[in-house]
This record gives structure tokens, C-alpha cells and sequence, in this order.
């Protein structure tokens, strides 16, 4: 059965990390912009990381040009 994760992506941070700041919420700052898809992909790189499986398994199910995003994982 696959994770649902809610997440608050902060662009344009100076470093990349992860914050659990609930149950099934995160906050993840990636140090690229949104534009061309880029935070989208350091997103799921990173959860990919974190979560220890790989970015295929990744799906964002819903605010995919929004900063706040629903996230299945695998």
C-alpha cells in the first residue's frame, strides 16, 4: 500500500534538507527555482533519498505547480 504524504516545497533555498513537521507532513527546501519543472524533480530526488527507495516510485498526485503537494510513494 503506497505512502500519502502531504509537502511544502520551499524554492530557491541556499542548501536542500527535509523537515517532518506533522504525521504524513513535510517541508523541503531545494536550492533550485521552480521554473522547467526543476523543484518538482530536486523534490522527488530528495524523498527518494530520505524515504530510501527509488525516484520512480515517486508521484506528485496533486499541486503539481503549487508549493503545497500531495506526494505517493511506493
Amino acid at each position: 500500500m503506497p505512502l500519502i504524504i502531504r509537502v511544502k516545497v520551499q524554492t530557491r533555498s541556499s542548501q536542500e534538507k527535509i523537515e517532518e513537521t506533522g504525521i504524513d507532513e513535510y517541508k523541503i527546501w531545494v536550492t533550485v527555482p521552480p521554473a522547467d519543472n526543476q523543484a518538482n524533480d530536486a523534490l522527488i530526488e530528495i524523498l527518494a533519498d530520505y524515504f530510501n527507495t527509488a525516484p520512480a516510485n515517486i508521484k506528485i498526485r496533486s499541486g503539481y505547480k503549487s508549493s503545497h503537494k500531495l506526494v505517493e510513494i511506493e
